[in-house]
């Protein structure tokens, strides 16, 4: 929202500078974004006026100038048709730069002949688009003034971020509210005209969707003449705040937005065939807007239509057929009351955004349709003239009184600020609350307010125009000692899963925890949407990490990423519940090509389990007693046979890796093969609670022992099977069993495998005999036939 320092003061009545507001508004909780003074990009420019005009020696198109710059006389070379002795106009001097193309004059020769500056057009100083010729400006206008002291472009302009809960701020008025409060000025009182029409409307106007437009009100004005130039004043303040002067009529309805909150519309009545009417869309049915788009609607959508076509796309565009012209001469002045979530529902879903939208979308006053009529009205007949009709009104528009129940005590026991009850009566009478003083107060909530429910509402009020920084500093009381720590085992786990994927060259990656309806589409759906998101793009809570890392991941391919390595850890949205989840992804090249190893080797799903293996042994699950099995095939999401689960037991799965299935990663639009990793941190068991301290480790005594093992094992067999069996054959002299070979070929029966095995055996107490080791020996035999596997002879 963009208002000046002029504008602002036909509201708010005060000595005040541009610094005051925005020192004000920073306070009171209205975020200044930036400030710019159009004058400064003027500097350089100045009033001036042509004494002679001949014809450039060396080029037809071009003349010589001598230009009256008030403090001397200068030669500029000029090639605009309208170029004549005794105009005036705008002289750009050596060392100004031009605005639109930020380019700094200099004294240069054109064509051979010195030129000292440029006579400018419009569009080059940001005026407006025209260029068929340089700015011609009244024969009396002061010769040698500074252009930006002349046309009033000193007028700062203040740029404010609005939030979505202050829609009585998306008009300059509402602004002036909120400084009035703040003690910076006066608000003027709002002049609002009596205008009595003659007759009924030449054109019946009704709403037919009561729901989302409960109130239509509108008038006909008959004569008017749209020919005629927007007054100096609207027009300059339009222009300030970036929006281009049009015509007459659709300058009045701009500005009457911008100035008080209240969109309107002015339909050329001529364009019009029969009753105009507030109604649902039909499938099927088009609109060009006037932004010169199609826009398909639906029977979700509300329009503005007559008995022929539609007209408007309810409380966000107009139609471009039925706008005004030059030609205009009888107009329908509407100003209607439309319900925000489905505005919003209906800009979303076009993907059409406007400063009406934007206003009936955060809720406009329902209370002000007649007034914002009168003054549209008044603004009409001032400036175009013609005679108008009654208002019509069809509908009613929501207007209830809201009362809330108020202590003044709560300013310091929930807002942290004592305010005396006589400075909070002040504060929010100049909001325009009511109140009634009594046990509690009775505050009656102004119809422009929809944001103010409760009295935590009103402790805002009273505290943000007082100033939260008058909120004393109080340190948090301490207990006395060593602090205790206070992170919880969960939030470990997740420091440590963080420190060992960046210690494995993972960087961690931060993603929405809302994705698309697209995106989250592979992944079974999201279980839980937003009805009224900010974007379409963020509509979905994800059921997985993995999208925002494959949309990650594409971003970095596009930009020439050749080896991605992205972990995050976040929520997961499944059921009623948030789970607690890992995600790891990898894509690309594991090594580049080099003259040692040739070409780029790419990862490939053991990567993925490696991974998996060790973040799960960081976050303190039994990885040595995991079991490898088949992932769920049905879920679309892996590779078949490239992927698998990590299990404790048949059911409790605690990761999932392997290579993902190729329509996943064409659907994300990332190149190539990608191997991803989940591991879910909810399903990892936790560690029992600490008893005694431990014994510090002591190393064995004796050194250990290692035996290598071969064993003929169907191909079936997954070698995870073979280890475990064997670690089981001799819990206390086995400490660690490793597969060290595979091979499959010649010697090898055809549907087998020969699998070799070191097993490393911890003596105790004394070193193992003979017979001992024979022993364990045959125990590791009799466990690895237990899973289909033979000794090799």
């Amino acid at each position: 929202m963009k208002i000046t320092l002029d504008w602002l003061r036909e509201h708010l009545d005060g000595d005040y500078t541009a610094a005051d507001v925005v020192a004000t508004l920073n306070r009171i909780g209205l975020e200044v974004e930036g400030v710019e003074n159009p004058a400064e990009k003027l500097a350089g420019f100045r009033v001036a006026k042509v004494l002679t005009a001949e014809k450039h020696p060396q080029a037809d198109k071009l003349q010589v100038l001598t230009v009256d710059t008030g403090e001397g006389v200068l030669q500029v070379v000029c090639g605009a048709p309208n170029a004549r002795a005794g105009l005036v106009g705008v002289l750009g001097l050596p060392g100004a730069v031009v605005p639109v193309n930020g380019m700094e004059l200099k004294v240069a020769a054109v064509r051979g002949v010195e030129s000292n500056g440029m006579m400018c057009s419009t569009r080059e100083l940001e005026l407006g688009d025209d260029h068929d010729g340089i700015i011609e400006l009244p024969a009396d206008a002061p010769i040698g003034t500074p252009f930006a002291d002349y046309s009033g472009a000193g007028d700062p302009v203040i740029d404010i971020s609005i939030t979505p809960n202050r829609q009585d701020c998306m008009g300059v008025r509402g602004i002036a509210r909120d400084l009035a409060a703040a003690g910076l000025g006066t608000l003027k009182p709002l002049a609002i005209p009596a205008i009595e029409g003659a007759g009924a409307p030449a054109t019946e106007i009704r709403t037919d969707d009561p729901e989302a437009c409960p109130a239509f009100y509108g008038r006909t004005i008959a004569g008017v003449d749209n020919r005629v130039a927007t007054p100096e004043w609207m027009r300059r303040r339009l222009e300030a705040i970036g929006q281009r002067s049009i015509s007459a009529l659709v300058d009045i309805s701009n500005y009457v937005m911008f100035d008080l909150g209240r969109p309107s519309h002015i339909y050329d009545r001529a364009k019009l065939h029969g009753a105009l009417v507030a109604r649902r869309a039909r499938d099927g049915e088009t609109v060009t807007a006037l932004n010169g788009k199609d826009y398909a609607l639906d029977d979700t959508m509300t329009v503005i239509a007559d008995e022929r076509e539609v007209h408007d796309i309810a409380g966000i565009m107009g139609g471009e057929h039925s706008g005004c012209s030059e030609e205009t001469t009888d107009v329908l002045i509407e100003i209607a009351y439309f319900t925000p979530e489905r505005i919003a529902l209906t800009g979303q879903a076009l993907g059409l955004t406007s400063d009406a939208r934007s206003r009936f979308e955060r809720g406009v006053d329902p209370a002000f349709l007649d007034e914002g009529t009168a003054i549209v009205t008044r603004y009409v007949l001032d400036i175009c003239g013609g005679t108008p009709s009654a208002v019509t009104r069809a509908g009613t528009p929501p207007v209830e009184t809201k009362t809330v129940a108020y202590d003044p005590s709560l300013s310091a026991t929930l807002g942290g600020i004592a305010i005396e009850p006589a400075t909070q009566r002040a504060i929010l009478e100049s909001l325009g609350f009511g109140v009634a003083e009594g046990d509690p107060w009775t505050i009656t909530v102004p119809s422009w307010r929809r944001d103010v429910d409760a009295a935590p509402d009103i402790v805002e009020e009273v505290t943000r125009i007082t100033g939260f920084d008058a909120i004393a500093s109080a340190p948090l009381p301490r207990t006395d000692g060593v602090a205790k720590p206070t992170a919880t085992a969960e939030q470990l786990v997740e420091r440590r899963l963080r420190r060992s994927a960046a210690a494995a060259g993972f960087h961690e990656a931060v993603t929405w925890s809302f994705i698309s309806e697209r995106e989250a589409a592979p992944f079974g759906g999201g279980t839980w949407s937003l009805a009224n998101p900010i974007s379409e793009d963020l509509k979905v809570m994800r059921p997985s990490l993995l999208p925002g890392l494959l949309a990650a991941a594409a971003r970095n391919q596009n930009r020439g990423a050749d080896s991605i390595r992205l972990f995050e850890i976040g929520r997961r949205y499944i059921g009623t519940s948030e789970h607690p989840t890992l995600g790891v992804l990898m894509v690309g090249d594991k090594t580049p090509r080099g003259w040692q190893n040739g070409k780029a080797a790419p990862f490939d799903a053991f990567d993925a389990k490696a991974a998996a293996l060790a973040l799960l042994d960081a976050a303190g699950a039994p990885a040595d007693r995991l079991q490898v099995m088949e992932a769920v095939a049905e879920s679309g999401i892996w590779h078949p046979g490239q992927s698998a689960t990590l299990r404790l037991g048949p059911k409790a799965v605690l990761a999932e890796f392997g290579a993902l299935h190729p329509s996943l990663t064409k659907h994300f639009d990332v190149d190539g093969p990608a191997m991803a990793v989940q591991i879910f941190l909810d399903a990892i068991p936790a560690r029992r609670a600490s008893g005694p301290a431990r014994a510090a480790f002591t190393p064995p005594a004796l050194q250990s022992v290692r035996r290598d093992f071969a064993f003929l094992a169907p191909e079936s067999l997954a070698a995870g099977d073979l280890v475990r069996a064997i670690r089981s054959a001799d819990k206390v002299a086995i400490v660690d069993v490793r597969l060290f070979d595979r091979f499959a070929g010649t010697g090898v029966p055809e549907g087998q495998v020969s699998l070799a095995v070191e097993v490393e055996l911890q003596p105790v107490d004394n070193s193992f005999t003979d017979a001992e080791l024979r022993a364990i020996a045959d125990k590791v035999v009799a466990s690895a036939a237990k899973v289909g596997a033979v000794l090799r002879g």
